[in-house]
């Protein structure tokens, strides 16, 4: 019996801390990204095909690139030439984490895409050959093959799991459109100037707030560097944190590069009082509410095939 296909789930994150250094001479920035995955799952389904291929559904699915430039086909390119194999595989992306929103849900399909594949063709990569792989496709698929809550260093991709202490409840306002990343660090730049940057370090306050599970203190540690940079390409996200504050979040703060809006609150029935009245604010698209930490990319479905 030989797998004929393997679906993975994997998580969104949010960036509880995204302290941003200097640019560097690369085109990077050094940063200390303290992320924590939530909830909310893109599932990744491969199978053998003739060619490789990429479909997607769900939520924005049209604005989904299906060409070699989708991190779940360039993963299963990386897989296939370091096993000398073709990368003969139709992936299916169902998608929930909004796209383009400053969640990772492009780097989730990337690992997401990169485990499936593992399993599909038995290769038996090692936990650092993935990450390896991950660390080649971008600064956030390490994370979301790992899950959980991680301090990220270099770009991002340099991973120390985090203790987290007790379970943490979010409110996601989805925001019309998306934001480039690098657009939002380009901004980031030109706002601050010719300003001495510091060397981004992580907030202690913030990870004992983690570990102790401590919302409130959590929330008064939170930030997020490139904030200002998302309101200024996107002044009316202003409105949407405006709208989860005067409800009760906890903190309000712009997800990763955004558009994306989240906001911590204190526990489920809070969740539910926040995310009503972002629904009904007029500020944003949509609303989802859910909690991390959350598991990283998990083979959740094999199918069997007696060829």
């Amino acid at each position: 019996m030989t797998a004929a296909a393997v679906t993975v789930r994997v998580p969104a994150k949010v960036n509880v801390q995204l302290a941003v250094g200097p640019l560097r001479p690369d085109g990077f920035h050094d940063l200390a990204n303290v992320f924590l995955a939530v909830g909310l799952y893109d599932e990744v389904t491969v199978a053998p095909a003739d060619e490789l291929r990429v479909t997607c559904s769900g939520p924005d699915a049209d604005q989904v690139p299906l060409d070699a430039t989708n991190l779940a086909a360039r993963a299963a390119l990386a897989l296939a030439a370091r096993h000398g194999r073709d990368a003969n595989v139709h992936i299916h992306i169902a998608k929930d984490i909004p796209v383009a929103g400053g969640m990772a849900g492009g780097s989730a399909d990337g690992a997401g895409a990169l485990l499936a594949c593992d399993a599909l063709w038995g290769t038996g990569a090692s936990r650092e050959e993935l990450l390896q792989i991950c660390a080649e496709l971008g600064s956030d698929v390490p994370f979301s093959l790992v899950g959980g809550a991680a301090l990220g260093r270099g770009r991002g991709e340099l991973l120390t799991p985090l203790e987290t202490g007790g379970t943490f409840h979010w409110v996601f306002a989805v925001a019309d459109g998306g934001l480039s990343t690098p657009a939002v660090y380009a901004e980031c730049d030109r706002l601050r100037g010719a300003a001495a940057i510091p060397d981004p370090e992580p907030s202690a306050a913030l990870l004992a707030a983690l570990a102790a599970g401590d919302a409130a203190a959590l929330a008064a540690a939170v930030s997020n560097d490139l904030q200002p940079a998302a309101v200024s390409l996107r002044p009316s996200l202003a409105a949407t944190l405006a709208a989860g504050t005067e409800a009760g979040a906890l903190a309000a703060m712009v997800s990763g590069s955004g558009p994306t809006t989240a906001f911590l609150v204190a526990g489920e029935a809070e969740a539910e009082k926040v995310a009503e009245a972002l629904r009904t604010s007029g500020t944003c698209r949509a609303v989802r509410v859910t909690f991390g930490p959350a598991p990283g990319a998990t083979v959740c479905g094999t199918a069997r095939s007696s060829a």
